[in-house]
């Protein structure tokens, strides 16, 4: 039975509705008026759009490494280079037959089995090794490392969709160890980690540039595309004042002495005198650049710049200096040095046992005398001393431009106490590095004007301009006069002093020695550091050499550095064709009375303050500066108990002042 219409209950006949057929055509025909309008705006309106996406779609964005600098020494040789390398690697999963087209505007298909061939020519390498590293389907696979710029131009021009090229570098050192710790070394990600390629990095590094490129949808670069580039800037070469003939005679000789004598370390500084070039810095044990892994933590920087030491008796020439200057003395002013000095109720006393002596203040120089030495300093208020070693640098660095470098320590005038008050006057409770001792001496050298150390000498831009590196201006730190008076002090330190296996023949030789008590690492002190600065020839002061050994083995009396620095200033003479000495040396009495017969009985051994002095061989009846040393004895009283109080070491830091002390200090001038 059929079912009855429906009507409204007020009996007005319903209107007719769209039905779901009619709803259905009109949202088609709603979305095909959508997607016109989106035809007619994307091709009439937004073609320029819609053609950069695709083109971006397309493209592809490789970098072109700069090329980092050279490293040379002030020869021009070089010292660190780079080659250009890269690594080519493959994506697996893309492997694939493709078609290439070629210049006459062809293509040709490359089977896999076609690449493999074509890259093992390429490469090098056997098909084999190159069909493994192309089979599998992990998206990154090293075809072969380290390939030269050559071999991956060969490789890009196969135009393989699958193979790339990511841009490496090998950084190599042709002088290996040779001012290794200078030169520095490269990290694993090109990070410069030491030496000159740290401090000079940003001049060296250069800028990346880049090469934009179209490819098509099966990934083969599209040759008639149109290419960007951004341009790259290589790096500039850095040449330094580093002369590898002198820095090998250095780091030969010191690692000869250190081996001799196991030492902890050694080193060595040249440097040119006018303008404070550092010619060498030498190390007992240095880094290889070339195979960092394998070098010691304590090797990778230049101790003469990262270590402070207590320079010991090479601090009396700034001392006399500054008591020159001052119009305190002259190298030929008489004084009486008794056989130990009381003063503010501290005993200071010297190396070796004597009675009053009639001492010129250059014959207190040269034997190394600390009673003296004291005498004379302590008519400089404590201000003054103070003062006089700022001028000289001491507590800052050179700014040499290295990294690590140490200022050493310092401190202020009112923070002495009663004992390192006299003490820093002999190089005691104060420390600096070897370098900075160097500067003292490269001053009164330089007729007093004190031109602070530098070793990177011109900058050398990519396309060859050479700019030489402005040197810092020289300061005066004392008039011609006083460091002319005291390079008089310190030739006869080498010819009549506690020095004499300094000289080098047929030159005229001046300097002064130095032996310090190095700290213990478990508090106190334990063995000693050792010095000799020197500069020649000194009628025309050009080279200095400073020679430096921490901790060497042995007698005190035999564990000096007099010999190596000979060795190294006779070698650096004769390489710059120094003419030899004309003049005779400068003659200066060491004593104006007559030497006893015996070191007297009312000596005073066990007293603080016996480093680094001697009698002079010319005393007839009087034991040697070497027989002297010998009979020095001491207590807890001693001058490794002294050097404990001042709180200061080898590395600049605090020593335990309750430590005891490994006995007294006595000279090591001799014997090297």
């Amino acid at each position: 039975m059929a079912r009855a219409r429906s009507t409204p209950t007020d009996g007005t006949p319903r209107a007719p509705g769209l039905g779901r057929s009619h709803v259905g055509v009109l949202l088609v025909l709603a979305l095909l008026v959508v997607l016109g309008l989106r035809l007619v705006w994307v091709q009439g309106f937004d073609v320029s759009g819609r053609a950069e996406a695709a083109a971006t779609d397309r493209s592809r964005t490789e970098v072109v490494p700069a090329q980092r600098g050279e490293i040379r020494d002030t020869e021009g040789n070089v010292l660190a280079r780079t080659l250009q390398r890269y690594d080519v690697t493959v994506d697996q999963s893309k492997v694939r037959e493709f078609e290439r087209l070629k210049a006459d505007g062809t293509t040709e298909t490359v089977t896999p089995t076609q690449a493999v061939y074509q890259l093992a020519d390429a490469l090098e390498l056997e098909d084999a090794e190159v069909k493994d590293s192309l089979d599998g389907d992990k998206p990154f696979e090293y075809v072969a490392r380290g390939v030269t710029p050559e071999q991956w131009n060969t490789v890009r021009e196969l135009d393989l969709p699958y193979v790339y090229g990511q841009p490496s570098s090998d950084r190599i050192y042709p002088n290996g160890p040779v001012a290794g710790s200078v030169v520095g070394f490269m990290g694993g990600d090109d990070e410069a980690l030491g030496g000159i390629e740290q401090t000079q990095d940003e001049l060296l590094r250069g800028t990346d540039g880049s090469r934009t490129f179209e490819i098509s949808a099966d990934g083969v670069r599209i040759p008639v595309a149109p290419t960007e580039e951004s341009p790259v800037v290589d790096g500039s070469s850095v040449q330094l004042s580093i002369d590898s003939d002198v820095q090998f005679i250095a780091q030969q000789a010191v690692t000869e002495r250190a081996q001799e004598l196991d030492a902890e370390w050694g080193t060595a500084v040249v440097m040119r005198i006018e303008d404070g070039a550092v010619l060498a810095l030498a190390d007992s044990s240095t880094v290889d650049p070339n195979d960092i892994g394998s070098a010691d933590a304590e090797d990778l920087g230049a101790r003469a710049v990262t270590q402070a030491v207590e320079p010991g008796s090479t601090q009396k020439i700034l001392t006399a200096a500054a008591a020159v200057e001052e119009g305190l003395v002259t190298p030929r002013t008489e004084i009486t040095v008794p056989p130990f000095l009381e003063i503010d109720g501290e005993k200071i006393t010297d190396a070796f046992d004597h009675g009053e002596q009639d001492r010129t203040f250059a014959g207190i120089i040269a034997d190394s005398m600390n009673t003296g030495t004291v005498m004379v300093g302590s008519q400089l208020s404590r201000e003054q001393r103070h003062d006089w070693m700022q001028r000289f640098g001491v507590g800052e660095t050179t700014g040499i431009e290295l990294p690590g470098e140490s200022p050493g320590i310092l401190a202020a005038a009112d923070q002495w106490d009663k004992r390192q008050q006299y003490t820093v006057l002999f190089g005691q409770g104060v420390s600096q590095t070897p370098l900075r001792t160097a500067t003292v001496f490269q001053a009164i050298a330089n007729g007093g004007v004190q031109v602070e150390p530098r070793v990177v000498e011109a900058v050398i831009d990519p396309d060859g301009t050479r700019t030489p590196v402005e040197r810092p201006e020289g300061e005066r730190i004392v008039s011609e006069e006083t460091a002319e008076q005291l390079l008089d002090i310190m030739e006869v330190t080498v010819t009549e002093g506690g020095a004499k296996e300094a000289a080098v023949e047929g030159y005229r030789v001046g300097g002064k020695t130095g032996t310090a008590e190095a700290p213990s690492a478990q508090g106190g002190y334990d063995g000693y550091t050792t010095s000799f600065v020197g500069v020649a020839p000194i009628e025309d002061p050009q080279y200095l050499v400073a020679v430096t050994l921490q901790r060497p083995q042995g007698d005190v009396r035999s564990i000096g550095t007099t010999g190596t620095f000979s060795k190294i200033m006779g070698q650096v003479l004769r390489h710059y064709d120094v003419p030899p000495s004309t003049d005779d040396p400068v003659e200066i009495p060491l004593r104006t009375d007559e030497p006893e017969e015996t070191a007297p009985e009312d000596a005073a051994p066990d007293v603080v303050g016996t480093e680094d002095a001697t009698g002079t061989a010319e005393d007839a009846g009087e034991s040697t500066a070497e027989d002297a040393a010998e009979g020095t004895t001491g207590s807890a009283d001693g001058a490794a108990e002294d050097a404990a109080e001042q709180g200061t070491g080898a590395t600049g830091t605090t020593a335990d002042p309750g430590a005891a002390g490994t006995g007294p200090s006595r000279r090591a001038d001799e014997g090297d």
